[in-house]
């Protein structure tokens, strides 16, 4: 397994490196530490002192040689830099060394609270091939080193069996424990069940009881998965009332607008993000063959 590391000698840049970290050691994955730089930095009726794009080259090696020093010991660090346009770029970059998932951080402008993102971390929610890790503001503080639990956000809309797969398939990977979260309650589409608050929440009694028979189904018997639903007047709220720790890591689905095999950060996920401290992974709604990758 291969994680590509968007990285930046900023803070954002260190929550991404650290959570990169993270979920290296959980799974036992390798990590690739990539720079994009920005081409054309250089305004055409400015000439140039010296070879521009070599000196900028040299000071992003310097930069991921001095990440990389942060990376414990067993865990395979690769380092890159590229000139393209920076989602684009990881983007190519996953695919080019076929990476499983690409880590941001997500402090740089947008969204308030832990999240903030800027347009480089928006892009790639809205474009990403593969699943897109996003580090809360302050991570790198923390002193866990794994990941302690799975909390995976479910509804019923295309491709939350992928997202379910995507979950189990983690947990299993690194011997945590699954908690299963039913949206059921928040979804209003459910034609005759509109305004029936107890239609609905049965429903997602239904959902929750469904989706961990599903997870039972494809773990090692024991294994631990528990299942709840999570209701309230705004998504902030019921999510608010989810019990979390330092180590934890949530899993959503893009937004039924995504294109196929696309991540597309929809407004559930988008109004969580403004209420999480923990880390968030957005999983495309279809499956992703290599034959796929741009």
């Amino acid at each position: 397994m291969r994680l590509v590391v968007g990285y930046l000698a900023t803070a954002g840049g260190a929550d991404a490196l650290a959570l990169g970290v993270r979920l290296a050691r959980t799974l036992g994955a390798a990590l690739d530490l990539c720079m994009v730089l920005p081409p054309d930095r250089v305004a055409p009726s400015i000439k140039p002192v010296g070879n521009f794009e070599e000196h900028l080259t040299e000071q992003a090696r310097e930069w991921l040689a001095e990440a990389s020093t942060a990376v414990s010991d067993g865990i395979v660090v690769r380092t890159h830099v590229r000139f393209d346009e920076a989602a684009d770029g990881l983007i190519q970059e996953a695919a080019r060394v076929e990476a499983d998932m690409i880590v941001v951080g997500g402090h740089g402008g947008g969204l308030a609270g832990s999240y903030s993102l800027g347009s480089v971390v928006n892009g790639l929610l809205h474009s990403s091939p593969v699943p897109v890790a996003v580090a809360p503001k302050g991570i790198r503080n923390s002193p866990v080193d794994r990941v302690a639990e799975v909390t995976c956000a479910l509804g019923e809309r295309a491709g939350a069996d992928l997202l379910l797969d995507t979950a189990v398939r983690f947990s299993r990977a690194a011997g945590t424990p699954l908690r299963l979260v039913s949206l059921v309650a928040l979804d209003p589409v459910f034609g005759a069940l509109r305004g029936d608050a107890e239609a609905v929440r049965q429903r997602a009694l239904d959902h929750a009881r469904h989706v961990q028979e599903s997870a039972k189904a494809e773990l090692p018997p024991d294994f631990p998965v528990t299942s709840m639903i999570v209701d309230g007047e705004t998504v902030e709220e019921a999510v608010g009332k989810l019990s979390w720790q330092d180590g934890d890591l949530i899993m959503v689905g893009s937004s039924r607008l995504s294109a196929p095999r696309r991540t597309f950060l929809g407004s559930t996920a988008a109004k969580m993000l403004r209420v999480l401290n923990v880390p968030m992974v957005v999983v495309p709604r279809d499956q992703l063959g290599r034959q796929d990758l741009p």
